[in-house]
C-alpha cells in the first residue's frame, strides 16, 4: 500500500488525519529521512497540512520504553526525520477493500496471455493472500476475464502475442480498428510503443500514422491485426500517455455540450466521461461533456427521448430537434 493510498481523500476530517499520521511515521522511518515536499506530494496534501500533522506528532507519547517518551522528530531544513517511534513504525495493514482490489488486479494481470514472469506474480498473489487473511476471501468472489483480440485459433498467434512479437522485433502493425463514436471500422498503420492495462482493459499504445500522434487502442476493438515487415519508427519526441491521470483528456478545441437529464437519464453521467455534473433536484442532472465529433451526441440525444435533451450549443440542440422531426415524419407522427 502506498502512502498516497493510505491518505487518499480530503485532509480535513479526523479519520483522514489519523490514517495519514499512522501511515506517515513508518513512511519516514523506513526511509531514514524524506524531503518535506516529497512527503506532501506522496500523501496528497499541502506542505502546510503536513507540517500541522508533524506538529501534532510532538504531542504523541508512547509507552515503549517505559516511562512515557515522546516521538522524536524534526523537519528543519526541509528534511523530515523520525525516531523513538518503534511501536508504530510498522506499515499499516491493508483494509478489506484495499486487499480485495489489489488481489483482483493481480489476478487480472496473471490472466493476460503470454505473460513472461507468471511464477513471480503467482508468488506475490500467494503472499498477499496469506498476509491479508480473511480480507482475501472477498476478492475470491470476483471473477476477472481479460478481453483481448484473438484473431486466430492458435493460442500462440493471439492478438496479444502478435503485438508482443511486434514490439520485441520493432515492427509496424496494421490495424482494423472499430471507432464506436462513428460506428465504423478504420484502417491504420501503427508503430507500437507498449502494452498496458488501464481500468481493467488492455491497450496498445503506439504512434498512429493516420493521426500522426500517440494513440491508445483498446484490444477488444481491434477487428483485424497484421504485423508488417516494416521497421517501426516512433518519432523521438513522441511522449507516452500519462494514464495515471485517466484516459479521458478533452482538448480545449473540443465542443462543449450541455445536457439536461431526467432521473431516468442519469446513466449518461456514469457511462460517458463528463467535464462537470450538477444536481438540479428531483433526480435531474445537468452535465457538460467535450467531444471532437458531435455526431454521436446527436444519436445519444435521439436515444434518450424524454430522458434528456441538449441545452447547448444552440445549433446542436436545433439539429437534434430537426432530426427528431424528420424521424417522426417517417412514421406520420410529426
Amino acid at each position: 500500500m502506498t502512502a498516497k493510498a493510505a491518505a487518499k481523500g480530503s485532509a480535513s476530517t479526523s479519520t483522514d488525519r489519523l490514517g495519514r499520521l499512522l501511515a506517515l511515521v513508518p513512511y519516514v522511518v523506513n526511509r531514514d529521512s524524506v524531503a518535506l515536499g516529497e512527503a506532501a506530494a506522496a500523501f496528497g496534501v499541502t506542505e502546510k497540512q503536513l507540517i500541522d500533522d508533524l506538529n501534532l506528532l510532538w504531542c504523541v507519547e508512547l509507552r515503549a520504553p517505559d516511562p512515557y517518551c515522546p516521538i522524536d522528530l524534526s523537519y528543519e531544513g526541509g528534511e523530515i526525520t523520525v525516531a523513538e517511534a518503534e511501536s508504530i513504525a510498522r506499515p499499516l495493514r491493508l483494509k478489506v477493500d484495499e486487499a480485495a482490489a489489489l488481489l483482483v488486479a493481480l489476478r487480472m494481470l496473471a490472466g493476460i496471455p503470454g505473460l513472461d514472469d507468471r511464477d513471480a506474480l503467482s508468488r506475490v498473489i500467494a503472499k498477499l493472500e496469506s498476509a491479508a487473511g480473511a480480507a482475501a476471501a472477498v476478492s475470491s468472489q470476483v471473477s476477472v476475464e481479460v478481453d483481448a483480440y484473438s484473431g486466430s485459433s492458435d493460442p500462440e498467434r493471439t492478438g496479444l502475442a502478435l503485438l508482443r512479437d511486434a514490439i520485441a522485433r520493432g515492427r509496424r502493425v496494421h490495424l482494423t480498428y472499430y471507432v464506436p463514436a462513428r460506428d465504423e471500422n478504420t484502417e491504420r498503420d501503427v508503430d507500437p510503443m507498449r502494452l498496458l492495462v488501464v481500468e481493467g482493459n488492455t491497450y496498445l499504445e503506439g504512434w498512429c500514422r493516420r493521426a500522426e500522434a500517440v494513440r491508445l487502442f483498446k484490444l477488444d476493438r481491434i477487428a483485424d491485426l497484421a504485423v508488417l515487415d516494416v521497421a517501426a519508427q516512433v518519432p523521438d519526441d513522441a511522449e507516452p500517455i500519462d494514464v495515471d491521470a485517466g484516459l479521458f483528456r478533452p482538448s480545449p478545441q473540443d465542443e462543449a455540450v450541455t445536457l439536461e437529464l431526467t432521473a431516468r437519464g442519469r446513466w449518461v453521467s456514469d457511462y460517458y466521461p463528463c467535464e462537470s455534473v450538477e444536481e438540479l433536484g428531483e433526480g435531474r442532472l445537468r452535465v457538460v461533456l467535450r467531444t471532437p465529433d458531435t455526431r454521436w451526441v446527436r444519436g445519444l440525444a435521439l436515444r434518450l427521448g424524454d430522458q434528456g435533451r441538449v441545452v447547448a450549443p444552440e445549433w446542436l440542440a436545433t439539429g437534434v430537434r430537426d432530426d427528431a422531426v424528420r424521424a417522426l415524419a417517417r412514421y406520420g407522427l410529426a
